[in-house]
């Protein structure tokens, strides 16, 4: 723990969390373009506004806190991706980073591929008009019922994870006189820097089908076997929130030396690599997250670069950005309920939702901005925690940060980059009401996932 004294003075705290901001910034009335979307800025009247709309506005006319989405910014984003791999790769949104019918519509006016994990997710693409064709379906547990709903409603492929979804998805597939395009997941051994619960390809986890030990090679063989399964390659999914590109170096190095064994063996040249999703965003300014058109040209050379050496034809490439997209096009605006001062310590700033509608704080302790949005202020920074209001110490939204030292009950403050993961994974926890989901757009405001009622959570308690 640091001892040295809090710069914003000794009533804000001379004990910091190691590795804590060194000084507050500049100008809090700031916002950094790297962690909003596109047409945040501030008015005249220092208000945030957002597509040309004031926050206050959003407040009064929708309430808090509420996920305000940009919708102008989510299709760019889409578009850059689309645009940066090009007619010879496929971009699979994630869905599980936040999906409804409305982004389905998005994804699709923008030429995006869906991929989903779930039955929920499969009939959310399926009632948006997602065509099925365009659609993955991924998960470790898939049950037959929703393998079934899958393939009879003709998704494009299914991501294969275990040697007994392998049985299931051929025997699924057969019954109903189909031949399911399928790709195996596997777990190439690669230690990606980040959060040991979003780190997904070590092989001491629950996805996929380890490379080491002639796992994957097996799998691979058995679906070749299976006259119920077309399969058209191998996925390979490292993590989550990763800067690095070194790791996708080695997991496509890997990859590619399974196909060769596969074509050595076989005789069968996998026409399709997927290299998952998982690249990082900005949620604070010290985050410096790549481009898309950065990251298209690493993989496609990584990827060329090992099937020459392997002297494999290159396959067509896939890759399944979600949080990159979605995450910065939206912020969480809450309203300010209490700020209570602990001498010698920090101040406590108390806000309208918590971690029923942002759990990442206190899941993966992952670090957010927030600003003071519904004006503009002079006064001097205090180091702050912004918290919830349910009944546990761990209900943090934003750890550390600095806000104005006049901040008071009823203002609305902001979280940005809440795109990914916080309505998704939202929870009723102490009956709290999950929030919408409000899409702005050139100067116009619309629910598009509204928010909950008490008669929503009566309806489902039939005791």
């Amino acid at each position: 723990m640091s001892r040295s004294a809090h710069p914003a003075g000794p009533r804000h705290a001379d004990v910091l969390p190691e590795g804590h901001y060194s000084a507050p910034p500049a100008d809090l009335n700031a916002l950094d373009a790297k962690v909003w979307a596109q047409t945040v800025g501030r008015n005249d009247d220092g208000v945030v506004t957002v597509g040309g709309i004031p926050v206050t506005r959003l407040a009064e006319e929708f309430g808090t806190p509420a996920y305000v989405l940009d919708e102008a910014d989510f299709r760019a984003r889409a578009r850059a991706w689309r645009t940066a791999f090009g007619p010879d790769a496929d971009v699979f949104y994630a869905g599980k980073a936040f999906l409804s019918r409305a982004v389905v519509r998005w994804l699709n006016e923008e030429g995006l591929n869906l991929d989903v994990c779930s039955g929920g997710e499969l009939a959310t693409a399926l009632s948006a008009g997602m065509p099925a064709e365009r659609i993955a379906f991924h998960g470790n547990n898939k049950s037959v019922a929703e393998i079934h709903r899958a393939i009879e409603a003709g998704v494009g492929r299914i991501v294969l994870d275990s040697f007994q979804e392998i049985v299931r998805v051929a025997h699924t597939a057969q019954s109903l006189g189909k031949r399911q395009k399928v790709q195996i997941r596997i777990t190439v051994g690669v230690e990606a820097h980040t959060h040991e619960f979003i780190a997904t390809a070590h092989e001491d986890q629950k996805f996929g089908i380890p490379l080491a030990g002639g796992q994957a090679a097996e799998a691979v063989r058995r679906a070749l076997q299976l006259d119920g399964l077309e399969l058209i390659g191998i996925h390979s999914h490292i993590g989550s929130q990763i800067f690095d590109m070194s790791g996708f170096e080695v997991a496509a190095h890997r990859v590619v030396g399974l196909l060769k064994d596969i074509r050595d063996e076989h005789g069968v040249e996998l026409p399709e690599i997927d290299l998952g999703g998982g690249l990082g965003i900005a949620y604070t300014s010290d985050d410096d997250p790549r481009e898309p058109h950065e990251i298209a040209k690493a993989l496609t050379e990584i990827v060329t670069r090992e099937c020459e050496s392997a002297r494999l034809r290159t396959p067509r490439i896939s890759v399944e950005p979600g949080r990159a997209i979605v995450g910065p096009t939206a912020f969480t605006l809450y309203e300010v309920g209490t700020v209570k001062q602990l001498d010698g310590l920090r101040t406590y700033v108390s806000v309208d939702g918590g971690m029923s509608d942002n759990i990442r704080t206190a899941l993966y302790d992952a670090e957010y901005s927030v600003v003071l949005v519904s004006r503009a202020s002079d006064a001097q920074p205090m180091l702050a925690r912004v918290v919830g209001k349910h009944c546990e110490s761990g209900d943090i939204v934003v750890k550390d940060a600095f806000l104005p030292a006049d901040l008071a009950p009823g203002d609305l403050i902001a979280v940005p980059a809440t795109g990914a993961y916080c309505r998704s994974m939202a929870s009723n926890y102490n009956h709290v009401l999950r929030p919408p989901v409000v899409a702005v757009r050139d100067g116009a405001a619309r629910v598009i996932v509204r928010r909950e009622t008490e008669e929503d959570l009566l309806r489902l308690d039939v005791g």
